[in-house]
């Protein structure tokens, strides 16, 4: 008895499953489309875009092509119960098909492929240079043309991103914080670059891996603790081009966004004489440890006019938000054993010298890494702050004299 043929509904499943795939195609190629890449804002993205979207079509008519056939041999060939089988063997020529056929769509796919691949290798003539190191968990930028050093870190406190996800303690502070479109993607300090100029990146990290990426820019580059990677682009427009570490790097890697702001060049250069840029040599820090910005930092504010408890306090706090609350929280407690607690325990609590020679000089063995790229007044504050705060009370005031003295 033979099997019956397929009927009106079978017909129409497979009608709609061709539009469903054709539409799903078209979709993926509209440049504003929520399910697909940012819309590119150079010229390497959007040769990557176009090549990803050839290499869609292509896979989608070899897709379409396999299951014509599969489906067509399963509804054509198909035999009632006890039917004799056909009993045959290899066929020569089938197999050359089906080895020519994908060499030479795969050698077709090489040459644009290839294309786009030296083309976002090649860094050479850049009109600017800026030097990204990768930390647990943020980012530092070295504009080494211009003498220009900043970290830049999620700028939503840590204390508050439980609250705004829906989760843990509500505190009153996270209570008075807007839930942004991008209250996760926004950092303190935008990575600020000309529109229109070739931007050279030298990109590594200073403790484990980590992974520099901006889609809208086209640039994705690992940074891997002691060797320096390569990657550039060359804006089109000015606007707000957002990316975060695609490398996991440990708890807060969610937390570890980019933002690459793209301005006129008077724009550009207002900004750089007012971030301070164009130093002299003289008026830098002696470079310490392997990984070291070339210039002073210009985000950590100001140090105290006069080194009071008070205002060194202040200042502390604020260094410690940037560079310690990711790992040692805000209130002091760590996440043990990893990061072991500061209040009221430990280095904290014991004397100021060694206390000082830990955050210089890291501890090897372990998560903490040098922080000796910090200036003498830094450190003094953050150390500071780590012993008088949440009831440490050492009542010791460090000075950036105690920091030179242990370098």
């Amino acid at each position: 008895m033979a099997l019956p043929r397929p009927g009106p509904a079978l017909r129409s499943l497979a009608a709609a499953a061709a539009a469903w795939t054709g539409a799903a195609a078209a979709a993926a190629q509209q440049a504003n489309s929520p399910y697909t890449f940012q819309e590119p804002a150079t010229a390497i993205a959007r040769e990557q875009a176009e090549l990803h979207f050839l290499v869609l079509v292509v896979i989608v008519l070899i897709g379409a092509a396999v299951f014509a056939v599969m489906l067509y041999s399963i509804v054509k060939h198909r035999k009632d119960a006890g039917h004799k089988a056909a009993n045959f063997h290899e066929s020569t020529t089938v197999e050359i098909i089906w080895t020519v056929i994908p060499f030479l769509i795969i050698a077709a796919l090489a040459f644009p492929a290839t294309r786009v691949i030296i083309d976002a290798r090649d860094a050479t003539n850049p009109d600017m240079t800026v030097k990204v190191v990768g930390y647990q968990w943020k980012w530092s930028y070295d504009y080494l043309d211009e003498n220009l050093f900043f970290y830049s870190t999620l700028a939503t406190p840590p204390e508050q991103i439980g609250s705004l996800l829906g989760y843990g303690a509500r505190t009153h502070a996270a209570t008075e914080v807007v839930r942004s479109e991008n209250y996760l993607l926004e950092v303190d300090e935008h990575l600020v670059v000309p529109v229109g100029k070739k931007v050279r990146l030298l990109i590594t990290a200073a403790d484990v891996l980590h992974s520099w990426a901006v889609p809208a820019l086209g640039v994705k580059q690992d940074a891997i603790p002691g060797i320096v990677r390569e990657a550039w682009f060359r804006a089109e427009k000015e606007g707000i081009y957002r990316g975060q570490c695609t490398e996991l790097c440990g708890k807060n890697h969610a937390f570890m966004p980019i933002v690459v702001e793209v301005v006129s060049e008077a724009e550009y250069a207002t900004w750089l004489a007012a971030r301070g840029g164009g130093a002299t040599e003289e008026d830098l820090p002696v470079a310490v440890g392997d990984v070291v910005p070339a210039t002073a930092p210009a985000s950590a504010g100001a140090a105290p006019a006069e080194w009071t408890a008070e205002a060194v306090y202040a200042y502390g706090e604020q260094g410690y938000t940037t560079h310690c609350v990711a790992c040692h929280q805000a209130d002091g407690q760590g996440l043990p054993p990893t990061f072991p607690a500061l209040a009221g325990t430990g280095i904290a609590v014991g004397g100021a010298e060694p206390h000082i020679d830990i955050v210089l000089n890291g501890k090897a063995g372990t998560t903490m890494a040098s922080f000796a790229y910090l200036s003498d007044a830094e450190i003094a504050a953050i150390v500071h702050y780590e012993r008088n705060a949440w009831g440490n009370d050492s009542g010791d005031l460090v000075t950036p004299e105690d920091v030179a003295a242990r370098r």
